[in-house]
């Protein structure tokens, strides 16, 4: 199949004629790639161009394609058999794993990032016996109704729905405060001090590019919640064994946290976990009901050890480097580009801002030039570097990226900044 018979074929199938948002190219323009393999820091269309990629599954990918340790480890399991719907070693294995890595006490797997933090606010209301959960304008948590909210007018609204089909009396839940405000996170609880069960945030926002938090908003985050009896929530979907082995550590007083993406190994999964007593009200225990047919999959599970044997502290140091010298040419092409653009990294996380200073809030993201990022994004395509098809994704390193590729992506950025915003 070539890349336009798969693209035709899929317009017929699949709404949009993709199977998530993203993967259209629509804030972009042009037509989306249709990859059919990936090889460390590359992928390969069906026409068989080849991609220095930094979308990297939009996270999992921390090893680079086809790690042939990982690849192994999925291919031993997957003959031993698909799905068992019954407990199995290799998930004690990966728990144990995540717990030495984390501290976590205890841990439930499930199937996605979404089911992880549509679980844990289940959690949080069941232990706190409150309906109200405050999230962050511009923080992603997946697509469950009570999350896909945005902020109105004021320093706080209850959530009118994102998306079509999700009851007002759903949304309403949710309250949408603006990220990096403490103040504004203060008086919502001198508001709310008897209402609100949990407040949930990414450890470092990474679904609107990427958002440094303040030192003070951090503070406050962590002191207040508890102060009036609500949990906090920190979602480390994508940091979690992104920036480090174990947590991000930007949120250590977190009542639970959400992890994905890199510890299934490229395959799907999601978790929860926290200390005893709030793990503990999950079914069959407790009396707060989960479950999943798919979750803790071996292949899953084998997938996911074999990734974090590999993430060692050399492992780490490895990407800073490497991540270090992809901000450091990117800003020297913004430079001599002379182009209102930005960079935010956060160890092997980054983001490019067509705005002169990176943005603080989400608020400030939204005055990003995304006609500009649009012509950025083809024109490095079409130097064959594949980054995420939105302003509002996040670039991510791998441990398959080494210097010539690096170079050969800042060569391609100074050019393509100067189609994007021609003087």
């Amino acid at each position: 199949m070539t890349n336009e018979s798969i693209r035709e074929a899929a317009a017929g199938l699949f709404p949009g004629g993709v199977n998530s948002p993203v993967r259209s190219y629509r804030s972009v323009g042009g037509d989306p790639v249709p990859v059919v393999r990936g090889a460390g820091p590359y992928v390969f269309d069906a026409d068989g161009a080849r991609y220095i990629d930094y979308v990297g599954g939009f996270g999992p990918a921390i090893l680079g394609h086809a790690r042939p340790e990982v690849t192994r480890a999925i291919a031993e399991a997957a003959a031993e058999g698909l799905t068992f719907g019954a407990l199995g070693p290799r998930e004690v294995e990966l728990a144990a794993a995540i717990r030495e890595a984390t501290g976590l006490e205890r841990l439930r797997f499930l199937n996605s990032g979404t089911e992880a933090t549509m679980t844990a606010i289940r959690i949080a209301r069941a232990a706190t016996g409150r309906d109200l959960v405050v999230k962050f304008d511009g923080c992603y948590h997946g697509h469950s109704d009570g999350l896909l909210v945005r902020a109105g007018s004021g320093v706080a609204t209850l959530g009118m729905s994102d998306s079509a089909g999700v009851p007002q009396a759903v949304a309403g839940l949710t309250a949408v405060l603006p990220y990096n405000d403490p103040a504004a996170l203060i008086r919502w609880f001198d508001a709310h001090p008897a209402d609100t069960a949990a407040v949930i945030v990414e450890s470092i926002p990474a679904n609107v590019g990427i958002l440094a938090p303040d030192p003070e908003f951090l503070q406050v985050l962590q002191a207040v919640p508890r102060a009036h009896g609500a949990l906090l929530i920190a979602d480390e979907i994508i940091t979690g064994f992104r920036l480090a082995r174990g947590l991000s550590g930007v949120l250590p007083a977190a009542d639970l946290v959400t992890l994905g993406k890199i510890i299934g190994g490229g395959l799907p999964i999601g978790a929860i976990g926290g200390p005893a007593h709030l793990l503990g009200l999950l079914a069959p225990e407790g009396p707060v009901y989960q479950a999943g047919t798919f979750s803790a999959n071996p292949a899953v599970m084998a997938a996911g050890l074999a990734t974090l044997e590999l993430l060692t502290p050399a492992a780490y140091q490895r990407l800073e480097q490497v991540a270090r010298h992809l901000e450091n040419g990117l800003r020297t092409a913004i430079r001599r580009a002379e182009v209102p653009a930005s960079v935010v990294r956060y160890g092997s996380m980054l983001s490019l801002f067509f705005r002169p200073e990176p943005p603080r809030d989400y608020a400030q993201a939204r005055e990003a030039d995304t006609a500009a990022f649009a012509r950025f994004h083809r024109a490095m395509r079409a130097r064959g570097v594949l980054i995420p098809p939105s302003q509002f994704e996040t670039w991510f390193v791998s441990l398959a990226h080494n210097e010539p590729e690096i170079d050969a992506t800042v060569r391609a950025a100074a050019e393509a900044l100067r189609e994007a915003c021609p003087a």
